[in-house]
Parts: structure tokens; sequence; C-alpha cells
């Protein structure tokens, strides 16, 4: 188990596509995927030749109560079909995870190809999505809803290049939601360039210029047959530009319906419509899985309301994680005073950012409170405004 020389980075993106049923990549788009690796972030796991790996880059995640903390965004991650089940990926967590520890990291995110993996390095679901349909015939905007601002389209190579700068400006404030650096654009572009049908971004401009942009395409199989629209990327900064792209988005020709998928759960767009029935929910579920890898540095990082509650966290791969911690909002401090809530660093992960209340997961005995009392503080003490959400893919 080591860190990966760059003459074997290829090796390693061809067997992780592979365990994703994917092709190579190809001499075409190798260049792009290359730009997209973060020197010495990428594991490898070797039985005379390479049958695992795991990679990951640094990012920022913002935190309840705005402030932004370090995180390693996981992706990569695979064992060769011949070689799986013979703790390989364990292995490769447990040596990932202490890295980003000795990188002073706080925090890991990954997004989880299965559901049943991540949960035994300590991996919970913080952030959840919903996912709709748009009847456009049925979708007749309110007349009280604002018109909005300019609308511009860019194209891809103009995208590749003032995307980065427009997304980094518009303002984070939901829990979740992670810086994007150069590492990151790369995996978005040969999305773009691999893509069938043509990537259309549109670009919101208000009074202080572009403050928001949609990435959409239109998936069309013969001329006569109906049309979805498919928004890839919404980010906006204000309610003009939220209203304007959807004004334009539900005036884009020879569409029937609008598809987006993975929005954060509370994304108000049926109150666009005289029918909220326009809108139907398609389905949702897990976004963004979240590891507190520096467990005391990461309940110290964000804000808290209401009463002082002790944590005893259980932590079984990186063990000085485990322990009693006083959490309030004056503070985080370890203790040996009696625990008010046991739980795993896991569920830990699943109530910090506010997308599931302790009660919920000690009823289903993810969660150990000492008394009704103990969790009741608990909920009111990971409690946050509005939902967190991530939007970003990695």
């Amino acid at each position: 188990m080591r860190t990966l020389r760059p003459d074997e980075h290829r090796a390693a993106a061809d067997l992780f596509r592979s365990t994703l049923h994917a092709v190579p990549t190809t001499d075409e788009t190798w260049p792009i995927t290359e730009r997209a690796l973060q020197p010495g972030r990428t594991l490898g796991a070797f039985d005379t030749e390479l049958i695992g790996t795991a990679r990951s880059f640094d990012a920022e995640i913002t935190l309840p109560g705005g402030a932004r903390a370090g995180v390693a965004a996981v992706t990569g991650v695979g064992v060769r079909p011949d070689r799986t089940r013979r703790g390989i990926l364990t292995e490769l967590m447990r040596a990932q995870l202490t890295d980003i520890a000795g990188r002073g990291l706080p925090f890991a995110a990954l997004r989880a190809s299965e559901g049943v993996i991540y949960n035994r390095f300590g991996y919970g679901v913080t952030t959840r999505s919903r996912s709709y349909r748009i009847d456009r015939r049925r979708a007749v905007l309110r007349p009280d809803v604002p018109s909005g601002g300019q609308v511009e389209l860019w194209s891809l190579d103009t995208a590749l290049e003032r995307l980065p700068e427009l997304y980094a400006s518009l303002p984070h404030t939901r829990p979740g939601m992670m810086t994007r650096p150069p590492y990151w654009w790369p995996g978005w572009e040969r999305h773009a360039r691999e893509a069938t049908s043509p990537i259309v971004t549109a670009v919101h401009h208000g009074t202080n210029g572009p403050d928001g942009y949609a990435i959409y395409t239109v998936e069309r199989k013969h001329w006569n047959d109906p049309a979805v629209l498919e928004v890839l990327s919404l980010q906006t900064g204000t309610d003009e530009a939220f209203n304007g792209l959807w004004r334009y988005l539900l005036g884009v020709d020879l569409v029937d319906t609008l598809r987006a998928d993975e929005r954060p759960v509370d994304e108000p767009v049926e109150l666009l419509f005289t029918d909220l029935r326009a809108v139907k929910d398609t389905g949702g579920g897990d976004e963004l899985w979240l590891r507190l890898v520096d467990v005391p540095t990461a309940l110290g990082a964000r804000e808290y309301s209401g009463e002082p509650v002790v944590l005893e966290v259980v932590d079984p791969v990186l063990e000085d994680n485990s322990g009693r911690y006083e959490v309030s909002p004056e503070g985080v401090r370890r203790t040996d005073a009696t625990a008010d809530v046991r739980l795993g660093v896991d569920a830990l992960a699943m109530v910090y950012l506010g997308a599931w209340r302790p009660s919920l997961l000690a009823a289903a005995g993810r969660i150990q409170p000492a008394d009704p009392g103990a969790v009741e503080r608990a909920d009111r003490l990971f409690a946050t405004p509005v939902p967190a959400w991530c939007g970003t893919h990695f």
C-alpha cells in the first residue's frame, strides 16, 4: 500500500473505471483526467500488480454558522473484481484516513456508489436531496414572479474559463456546500466534452453582474419525440437569479418536460407556478457522505444552539477520536463527565450538518441516549436553520 507515482496514475484511473463497468480512458481524454489529480493524493494497493486504488483532492466545506473547514474529497475508490472481499478496501480506507488526519484536515467526504460500504469506515449520510420533473404544459409562472435579469449563453470554452470564478463568487451559505479547487473542474470538462447531447451554460446577470448559472442538456431521440430538458447544475446567489433562470429554462423551445435531480430538499420551485402540481417529486436520497477525521476539531468548528450535551464518541478506525466531549454554544472540550449520548463516529457525521435529528437515530438504535431529555437537548444543539446540501459531484 503506497502513494502512486505520476506514471502509475493512468493505470489507477482505468482500474477505477473498470469497477464502474466503464471503458478505459482514451488518449484524447487522459490529458484532461490527469489535470484532476492532486499530487500525492492517489493510493495504490499491490499484489505484484495494482489491484486497488483510492484518491482525493483538498477542498473546503461550509459548516453550520457559515465557517469553512478543510475537507478531503474522496473519489476514485475501487478494487479489482478478482481481488474483492479480501480486506483490501479496508486497508485502503484506513491508510487514506490516516494520511488525511496526518495532513490536518478535519473532514473527509465522498459520494457513495453503494450504500452499504462506507458506514464501517466512519462515513455517514450528511446531506439529502430531492429530484423532480416539471410538466412544461402546466408550468405557468405566476404573474407576481419577478422577471429576473438578462440571461446569456456561454460556449463551452467560455464556461471552462469563467465558471470557476463565478462559482467561487456565489454565497455558499448552506451547510455541506463545497469549494471547487482547480482539481475539480477537469472532471466537469471531461463530462461536457464526452456528452452525446450538447451541454448548455446559461448565466444570469443581475444588477451587479453574473449572479447565477444553469447547466443543462436536452435529450431527444427523434426529431418528433417528446424532449426532456435535464438541469445538470443550478447555482444561484440571489432570488432574482433563481427566478430568472427558471423563467429562461421554461422558455426553451421544443421541450416537453424539465428534470432536475439532487436538488435541495426545500427548493421552492413549485411556488413559481399557478399550479403547484406541475412539479412532481420523482425521488430523493443520500447525497454527500461525511467523515469526521479529527473529531474535537470538527466539533469545535461549527455553531450550536441550546444547552450543553456530553457525547461519547466511538471511532474504531481512528481510535484517538474515541472519548467524551462536552459540546455547547460556548465551545467543545474533552471531559470525564457521564455521557448524555453515546454514538459511533458515523452517526455523529449524520447529525453533524443537521440532516438527521439525533432523536430519529436514537429511535432506530443508532444512538444510545442516557434519557429522553438528553436526546431532546441533542436535537436542539445540532439543529440548523436550513437543510444541508452539497450540490457538487466528485
